[in-house]
């Protein structure tokens, strides 16, 4: 082999030098091409979960059309305010046997309630009996609630009868002896031009001659409360049935749900919990000031229902839900942010929503000129839950509910 020939064949079998260098540059080029792969299917999936979100968000219209108002800055929680656990020491009675009991009444010993089943309940010792049914079985979806009927308030005339208003049925008449039922006002019925589409509460005088009635709305029945309260539509009115003639009237109107209501001694005036604003209204039903209202109690630090004689010339008021302060109170939050309002009504069923709103129960003794004289609590509702009226009898208070199974009864 000559010179030149020994040359080419050191330069084409020159040995190969073996490092790390390759496979590290190998590795993360790979890692980068994984890195990017990962992004890009993670922001595709992203994007085809948010797009659905963004069709029902831009697209689809929400149910609630929600009014702008606003509330005070709730009450400080303190004075006759002040938290207690108080309505922890009630016991619960009728336990898993009654479902719903939102309003009691009593002749003698004897009790009476309205149930979510669509019946009216005669409680005689530790025994249900049932008096009647307003409307007709099934009962129990919320499809059902308009036929099945719902008794919301009850109260005993001066003839030892029963007055019902059933949210969808109407305003009744029961003998709590024979459960014959007489009735007076038909839900759905016209009235002034408006449907009367959620009865919810009755009074009667001493004489039996006028009945005066709540209708918290003509655009919502009572499934959708929900929906009333956060919508917060001034279509609730207050009307008075004659007992002789049957004439249904218009007495106020405009009220952003009107719910609880309770003559005044003096039969000229009715106080009216008016639930989304907080505050209990006085509407002037006879007399020179017929017609007129004023505000018997302002800024209430919960969310009103029934209102009921206390022993000592009060009022029990009951409240299932506060605005805490100090605290955070979500309604009150929102009442100036409908949009966030259409928002969430467009995402979450009232089902889902009544999870996410704090249980606690609250019962106050009001005198006239809004005077609060003592208030019994239970924070989470722990023992007395979802709370819609106070029954006051014999040294006791019997505590009705919207949705619990069970009364609390509660010695003062």
């Amino acid at each position: 082999m000559n010179e030149a020939a020994g040359l080419r064949f050191r330069r084409l079998h020159r040995p190969t030098v073996i490092t790390d260098e390759l496979p590290e540059l190998r590795y993360k080029g790979a890692g980068t091409y994984s890195g990017k792969v990962f992004q890009v299917t993670l922001v595709s999936l992203g994007g085809f979960l948010l797009f659905p979100l963004l069709v029902i968000i831009l697209i689809l219209e929400s149910p609630i059309q929600p009014d702008v108002f606003s509330l005070k800055e709730p009450p400080l929680m303190k004075g006759c305010w002040e938290p207690n656990l108080k309505l922890r020491e009630a016991q619960r009675i009728f336990e898993d046997q009654i479902i719903g009991p939102e309003s009691i009444t009593n002749i003698g010993e004897v009790f009476f309630s309205g149930t979510a089943d669509g019946k009216i309940v005669k409680l005689i010792g530790r025994r249900i009996h049932t008096v009647t049914r307003l409307g007709k079985p099934p009962c129990g979806s919320r499809e059902e609630e308009s036929s099945c009927g719902r008794p919301l308030g009850l109260r005993v005339g001066p003839n030892g009868t029963l007055f019902v208003a059933d949210a969808y049925l109407g305003v009744f008449q029961v003998n709590p002896t024979t459960g014959e039922v007489t009735r007076l006002v038909a839900g759905g019925q016209v009235v002034a031009g408006r449907q009367l589409s959620f009865i919810n509460d009755v009074a009667v005088t001493q004489d039996g001659k006028k009945l005066y009635f709540t209708d918290s709305s003509s655009r919502w029945q009572r499934r959708d409360y929900l929906n009333l309260i956060m919508e917060a539509t001034a279509d609730g009115r207050v009307l008075e049935l004659d007992m002789e003639t049957r004439d249904v009237t218009v007495v106020m109107e405009n009220l952003r749900f009107p719910n609880g209501i309770q003559l005044l001694p003096d039969e000229e005036s009715v106080l009216v919990a008016e639930t989304t604003m907080a505050r209990i209204r006085r509407v002037h039903v006879a007399g020179l000031n017929k017609g007129g209202m004023d505000t018997f109690m302002d800024n209430l630090p919960g969310f009103p229902d029934n209102i009921r004689p206390s022993s000592s010339g009060g009022y029990w008021v009951a409240m299932s839900s506060v605005r805490p302060n100090p605290g955070f109170s979500m309604l009150d939050f929102l009442s100036q942010r409908p949009w966030i309002k259409k928002l969430i009504f467009k995402l979450f069923s009232q089902e889902v929503l009544m999870k996410f709103i704090p249980r606690y129960s609250l019962v106050a003794e009001l005198h006239d000129g809004g005077v609060c004289t003592r208030s019994f609590h239970d924070p989470n509702g722990l023992v007395a839950a979802y709370v819609s009226e106070v029954h006051e009898h014999d040294g006791n208070l019997y505590l009705g509910s919207f949705r619990s199974p069970y009364i609390a009864k509660l010695k003062i």
